[in-house]
């Protein structure tokens, strides 16, 4: 019974790291590169106020 649930406990904690690291790897870590391509890339303004 207790083998048991250490199992199951360990394939839940498994499956939910898994998803986690597939979800970062998928999405924010491309999302985090593109915003940042664009930070890169878009024109630095020296002089902001209009006086």
């Amino acid at each position: 019974m207790i083998s048991t649930f250490g199992i199951v406990l360990f394939l839940l904690i498994f499956g939910m790291a898994f998803w986690l690291l597939l979800f970062l790897l998928g999405f924010i870590v491309p999302f985090w590169i593109t915003i940042d391509i664009f930070e890169r890339l878009r024109p630095k303004r020296i002089l902001d106020d209009k006086k």
